[in-house]
């Protein structure tokens, strides 16, 4: 019997898992092409955008003043209101998505039109860039300048109780809106 101080097959496990890791490791690392989540990628604010689900794309960067009333800034904002706010505010602005069910107080009613802080465009376009403290409406000042101004003309769009807007006043506040 020999007297050994290690145990030869234990050894030998160790060894063998050490290079299965270290080829696997340098396989997925240098070798596999990776896995494609068919993520959205990202365009520049106010390029041309597809939306799933959507009428096709629509070219919001030749319009100068996305903040008038215009067909394309609202086919644009249906596209992105499906895919940003829908889930809470339901699909035709009801506050009847299936996120919103469980929120209080729970999201605004569109159709309705029974405004916080004002229905005119200004006021919307503020709800939307910085959300409504105390709420679940969360800011999205993150989204394109003229996402935004679609999403305006959408909820205007869909609206029974459109405020009126001053045009004098919309235009300044848009020339510095951000």
């Amino acid at each position: 019997m020999q007297n050994d101080s290690y145990n030869r097959g234990g050894f030998i496990a160790f060894l063998f898992s050490m290079v299965f890791s270290l080829t696997f490791f340098i396989y997925i690392s240098m070798i596999h092409p990776g896995i494609d989540l068919k993520e959205v990628k990202e365009q520049a604010p106010g390029a041309e955008q597809t939306v799933a689900g959507g009428g096709g794309a629509v070219d919001v960067s030749k319009i100068a003043k996305p903040w008038e009333d215009n067909p394309d800034m609202v086919a644009h904002g249906k596209q992105v209101y499906g895919n940003v706010c829908a889930v809470c505010h339901g699909p035709a602005g009801m506050g009847d998505g299936p996120a919103g069910k469980g929120l209080t107080p729970p999201p605004r009613n569109f159709v309705e039109g029974k405004w916080k802080h004002g229905g005119d465009s200004i006021a919307l376009f503020e709800t939307i860039k910085n959300g409504m403290p105390g709420t679940s409406m969360a800011a999205f000042g993150t989204l394109p300048l003229n996402d935004r101004w679609a999403l305006v003309q959408f909820i205007h769009s869909v609206t029974k109780n459109r405020i009126k807007d001053d045009a004098a006043k919309l235009e300044a506040f848009a020339k510095t809106a951000k």
